[in-house]
């Protein structure tokens, strides 16, 4: 006999297993000879003992030493043989399991043994080796009871839950007996496929065959109507047990846990606490999975103080559970404070830590920690993926995403749908179709979240048409259409702008019956967006129960459709209707205020956001800073930008933006340097605003210099918006020639926005010959904005070519246009008031109007005004033109100022169009005579009128 040899090499060359350690130094000699079996079987009690306690190396040693004597050795063989494949299940050995069944066949080849047989089925669906269990169950001419059991056993632990039924049925239709292990291992695979029918069948059979008063049939029977959805089933089995385990109580509680019924769970957890039940690993898993969200914060902390004080071991399954909890509550901290403690990481404890950093939106925090885990050698899985890619598509990394997508196909993992759905997701927020449409193609398998996730996607990247394609698409292939589809769809009619698409949604969404408040909500929003006010009220007033959103969709109609004073009244509604705005909401209502100028309700607005604890950050910040400014206190908007300690790109351009309009635009440059000082990247729109500043305070060479600084050092093409800021700065500086040079000098050719910016320049400098040229280029063109029509029209007739003029004015009525008619708005009190020109629909029109006449009599009399008919562009009598001037919007705002407003208090006045020279001077002269200082905000600046003196310095 060849003792040296370890058991599990006897008959199996050593280069078969190159990589066991036992087999580097292991001496080869001939086969062993055993008996076939001992006729007096010894069974020796501590065998199987001795092969719990120790290592795969360390117990095939000890058996080779047991086997050093053939003539004695102390053990039947089958229970030895029996007893090391059960060590190789356990440890989850294959290949070694692999090695004693060649072994064995070498050995008794002629000998069939149900017992072993069944004991390699057993180990082979143990170690996940289905098609090696397969094959040794289907070769068995005898099977017992327990080996149909392992059989299905193995189907079931290796996620094949079809085929362990099918194969209990034809345990069935064989005519085998059924015990009471049969029935766990069954009801298990009844409750992976959510099968309750089949559950319930069993557990008919189960009550018939007398096994329902065992615990663990019982035990399994509540796991399974749990995994099934059927709470009430399982705890009338729970509450019928006579006596409950613990397997019972962790899995009622596991059972109320996973169908989100948390309080339930806990509460049994309190339960088991007061009956003085031992807890163990699962009973805590139990109650930290009922742990979710930050409402049970503390209560986890308490289930996690529990745990330390029992001084319970914490294995790597609690820690899993614990990183999980605090994951879910927020507390990410914490979670990983927990994940570095572990001396021991599995899969789960990487992917868990991973998941929670994206569902908690740590998405830079998510790749950083996926990079660590790849550094640490664990290759990621699918799930890792999932999360990472996730992550990636929050972050718009397309070029991440990219090296993810080709990861994936390297190692498989491309082919399954949730990691397809998001693929399709990442490259739709990395505003990337064309990779989006190719990923969908590509997916073997694609459901209704398929289609969904791809329409959405085409609709946010602003392929309106290519959405409303692919949905008619989804309805020829039979895809099923819920509500997050026809969201999309809404999103896609809306950037079409075309209301009879929304109509038409709007009645299949009627017909399918898919009308919920989320798309009641976005019904209303695409009305607004397609400037039909009417249907989206009509839609707003059907909602019953109007949430925060449905407000927020109808105070943004009004807003987008110039309507700022409606949508204030109905910030009161809301209000009245116990209704909070959210964050969103007061974007909205910050930019109502700022669109009056309503600097009260601004106030009001910040003073919420205060006492409600909301973190100033992102877009309410950019809002905030722009309303201070948009209302005149500029010096307000400096304070809340310099308290915020964490600045974005958005917010300093905000801050730009606000010294523009309101003329310091060396105050715009010098934030600029900040900005840059503090390694802020700057855009497109960072430069057109600084552009937009130095246009408005007459710096030439800051705009030239700003200009190249964005092609040579940021490599950014301009947009014709920054040609037409330059031209539009030389032409203020009444440097027309040399802003004709630079037009004609463009590389590409001059758009609407330039002739533009050079028409408006020569209607300030009187300059009609240059003023004649670019008004026909621009004709030529045909603007699509009435603004533009209108400057024509101005220029021409400034001329008095009335021909010309009324060729602009059909050419805009051909088109659908029509002039936004001059408005002005001044806040008095706690409202908002409008005026239109020559306006009387005010309910103090009368006093107005004798307010006025009275302040133009004290100008003409004490300050020599005169009224500069030249600006009244129209063929009338001098006369009227002087009655028109006078009728201009804000002289009626300013009027109604001085009636409603204490002495010397500011007057605040916003207006839709650019103020005219002569009301330019009559607010100046207003400001000295009646000691007022004026705020004027119109389409282009701000003016600050104080003491017969403007901040525009004429320059406007």
């Amino acid at each position: 006999m060849a003792a040296a040899i370890p058991l599990c090499h006897f008959t199996t060359p050593a280069t078969t297993f190159p990589s066991h350690p036992i087999l580097k130094n292991a001496h080869l000699k001939p086969p062993l000879q055993l008996p076939r079996f001992s006729q007096k079987p010894i069974i020796a009690p501590f065998l199987k003992q001795v092969l719990k306690q120790t290592s795969l190396k360390e117990a095939f040693q000890t058996l080779t030493s047991l086997f050093s004597d053939q003539n004695s050795i102390p053990f039947c063989l089958e229970e030895v043989y029996s007893s090391v494949l059960e060590l190789c299940a356990s440890k989850k050995a294959l290949s070694h399991g692999q090695q004693v069944h060649a072994h064995m066949i070498k050995s008794f080849s002629g000998y069939d043994s149900v017992f072993l047989s069944t004991r390699l089925v057993f180990m082979y669906g143990k170690c996940g080796s289905l098609s090696c269990a397969e094959k040794m169950f289907d070769k068995m001419s005898h099977r017992s009871i327990f080996t149909w059991n392992a059989m299905i056993g193995a189907y079931v632990s290796n996620g094949e839950p079809s085929r362990a039924l099918n194969l209990y049925r034809g345990m069935r239709a064989s005519g085998a007996p059924l015990d009471s292990c049969t029935f766990p291992c069954v009801l298990k695979a009844c409750g992976m496929l959510h099968d309750l029918h089949c559950g319930a069948e069993v557990h008919g059979l189960a009550i018939r065959c007398g096994y329902e008063s065992i615990v663990y049939v019982v035990n399994s029977l509540v796991a399974m109507y749990a995994k099934c959805s059927n709470l009430d089933g399982a705890r009338k089995l729970f509450d019928g047990m006579t006596e409950n385990d613990i397997v019972s109580w962790n899995s009622i509680t596991s059972a109320y846990a996973a169908n989100g019924e948390s309080v339930e769970a806990l509460g049994l957890f309190r339960d088991m606490q007061k009956v003085g039940l031992a807890m163990n690993t699962y009973t805590y898993v139990a109650a930290l999975q009922a742990c979710e969200g930050s409402s049970f914060l503390k209560l986890g902390m308490e289930i996690h103080a529990a745990i330390l004080k029992a001084s319970h071991h914490v294995d790597i399954y609690l820690a899993n559970a614990l990183i999980t909890m605090y994951a879910r509550c927020g507390e990410m901290n914490e979670a990983a404070r927990i994940f570095y403690e572990m001396d021991e990481k599995d899969y789960i404890s990487w992917n868990t830590l991973l998941s929670g950093f994206v569902h908690n939106g740590l998405y830079k925090e998510a790749l950083q920690f996926f990079y660590d885990m790849q550094d640490a050698g664990i290759n990621p899985d699918q799930v890792s993926l999932l999360n990472v890619t996730a992550a990636s598509g929050r972050l718009r990394n397309l070029m991440n995403g990219m090296e993810l997508h080709a990861y994936a196909i390297k190692s498989g993992f491309d082919s399954g749908l949730q990691f397809g759905n998001t693929l399709l997701d990442m490259y739709g927020k990395c505003g990337n179709v064309k990779y989006m449409g190719r990923a969908f193609d590509m997916m073997l398998d694609k459901d209704s979240i398929s289609w969904t996730t791809l329409i959405s996607g085409y609709a946010q990247c602003k392929s309106y048409y290519g959405a409303l394609e692919l949905f008619s698409k989804a309805q020829m292939e039979g895809v099923g259409v819920d509500v997050m589809m026809m969201a999309s769809i809404l999103l896609a009619c809306g950037g079409v702008k075309n209301i009879s698409y929304v109509k038409e949604v709007h009645g299949y969404i009627l017909r399918r019956g898919l009308s919920d408040l989320e798309l009641h909500n976005s019904i209303v929003a695409v009305y607004g967006e397609c400037e039909n006010i009417n249907y989206a009220r009509r839609m707003f007033e059907s909602i019953k129960f109007k949430d925060v959103v449905s407000w927020t969709s109808m105070i943004t109609c009004y807003l987008h459709n110039g309507h700022a004073n409606k949508a204030l009244e109905l910030v009161y509604l809301m209000k009245a209707s116990d209704v909070e705005p959210d964050s969103i909401a007061l974007v909205s209502i910050l930019s109502g205020a700022a669109i009056l100028s309503a600097l009260k309700k601004g106030k009001e607005t910040h003073g919420f956001i205060i006492r409600k604890g909301f973190v100033l950050d992102g877009s309410l910040a950019n809002a905030l800073v722009d309303m201070y400014a948009r209302c005149g206190a500029l010096d307000t908007s400096h304070k809340v930008f310099n308290c915020m300690r964490h600045k974005s790109l958005a917010l300093w351009t905000c801050m730009i933006n606000a010294n523009g309009m309101h003329g310091c635009g060396k105050a715009a440059i010098d934030i600029f340097h900040r900005m840059r000082d503090e390694n802020v990247v700057p855009d497109h729109i960072t430069f057109l605003v600084l552009l937009y500043a130095c246009s408005h305070s007459g710096l030439i060479d800051e705009g030239k210099k700003l200009l190249e600084v964005m092609q040579s050092e940021y490599l950014l093409e301009p947009w014709p918006e920054h040609y037409a800021c330059l031209v539009d700065l030389l032409g203020r500086a009444n440097h027309l020639e040399e802003a004709l040079q630079f037009v004609e000098s463009m590389q590409t050719e001059p758009s609407a926005e330039v002739w533009c910016a050079l028409l408006g320049a020569c209607q300030v400098h009187s300059n009609k010959e240059l003023g004649q040229i670019a008004a026909k280029k621009l004709f030529e063109l045909g603007p699509e904005n009435p603004g533009n029509y209108v400057l024509i029209s101005n220029v021409f007739a400034a001329s008095q070519k009335w021909k010309d003029v009324e060729e602009v004015r059909m050419r805009m009525k051909e088109c659908g246009m029509k002039k936004n008619p001059g408005c002005s708005w001044v806040e008095v009190g706690n409202q908002v008031h409008t005026f239109v020109a020559r306006d009387k629909s005010h309910p103090h029109f009368e006093d107005i109007y004798h307010k006025l006449a009275q302040i133009t009599e004290t100008l003409k009399r004490e300050g020599d005004y005169v009224p500069q008919t030249e600006y009244v562009l129209h063929n009338v009598e001098e006369e009227q033109k002087v009655q028109m001037l006078y009728g201009h919007s804000e002289r009626l705002a300013i009027a109604y100022g001085l009636l409603g407003t204490p002495d010397g208090t500011p007057i605040r006045v916003t207006k839709n169009l650019r103020v005219c020279g002569d009301c330019h001077t009559f607010c100046k002269l207003v400001s000295k005579f009646f000691g007022r200082q004026l705020v004027v905000r119109d389409a282009n600046r701000f003016h600050h009128f104080n003491k017969g003196v403007c901040s525009c310095g004429d320059y406007w």
